[in-house]
């Protein structure tokens, strides 16, 4: 067993999600965390993942993507803490101009003020102190990502949930590491290919108000990692990579919360509960 909890929850944390996996990598410290500090914690994803690819034979014959995805979801929740999982029944909308972004059903096509209501309604009933969602951007502009937004920041006006924070990327921070480990495989003799597209991942670092350092759970989130074993394999980048450079990537986890800063005012989503 990994750490310590109490046996007395003290507060609520609920983190809502676009898919399967996500939790993982963009909160699994703070999850871990919270439960091992002796607070209840809830996971609610917006949709079951549905359109994805795996390679040929990986599913039995006739079962569905979206059932391993649950599965696989339900085990990592498990390894994080949270006692409640949830799923608000919207189906994966794929990438931004991708037509499954336009089909019945689909959480980008979803009225926000609906899909509020479902949220608010779970935020309600737990009577959380604490709710994550993502940055405006959606981290790096995935059309679900960005409804996640929307939908968590509106739900929480309606149920008047007190702590918002906006899971996000430090994109200094992760420019700093990239170049770190740039010259030293240099040194070692080993070309690293440059990373496209880093300035629209997350946001700078003079926008976040809150690090929290997970490192003591990294091993945790590499276990709730492996257990999405449908969309994270060994050879992925999140499991193949060195421990410092996995420590690096994954050993703070960041976020914004109006009316905090400028600059880190919070190391921790529980603080005072």
């Amino acid at each position: 067993m990994i750490g310590a909890r109490r046996l007395v929850s003290v507060a609520t944390l609920v983190t809502f999600h676009a898919h399967l996996d996500d939790e993982c990598i963009a909160c699994g410290g703070v999850m871990r965390k919270a439960f091992e500090e002796g607070h209840r914690v809830v996971l609610v994803v917006a949709t079951r993942g549905e359109h994805g690819e795996v390679p040929p034979g990986f599913l039995a014959d006739g079962e569905p993507l979206w059932r391993r995805r649950v599965e696989e979801t339900e085990a990592a929740a498990e390894i994080l803490g949270a006692k409640r999982l949830e799923f608000l029944g919207y189906t994966d909308s794929g990438m931004m101009g991708t037509p499954e972004n336009d089909l019945p059903g689909s959480f980008w096509r979803a009225p926000v003020e609906e899909a509020a209501a479902k949220l608010a309604a779970i935020l309600r009933e737990e009577r959380a102190d604490v709710l994550t969602v993502y940055d405006d951007y959606g981290t790096y502009g995935h059309p679900d990502h960005i409804q996640v937004h929307r939908v968590g920041m509106r739900a929480a006006e309606l149920a008047g949930t007190p702590r918002v924070y906006q899971s996000t990327v430090n994109t200094d921070h992760m420019r700093a590491g990239l170049a770190e480990f740039a010259a030293k495989a240099a040194e070692s003799g080993i070309e690293i290919p440059a990373v496209d597209g880093l300035d629209q991942l997350g946001k700078p670092a003079a926008e976040i108000t809150a690090a929290v350092d997970v490192t003591p759970w990294l091993e945790v989130k590499r276990a709730a990692m492996r257990a999405h074993a449908s969309q994270i394999s060994e050879q992925s980048m999140f499991l193949a990579m060195p421990g410092d450079a996995f420590a690096h990537a994954f050993g703070t986890e960041w976020f914004i919360r109006a009316g905090q800063g400028p600059g880190i005012t919070e190391t921790d989503l529980m603080a005072g509960l």
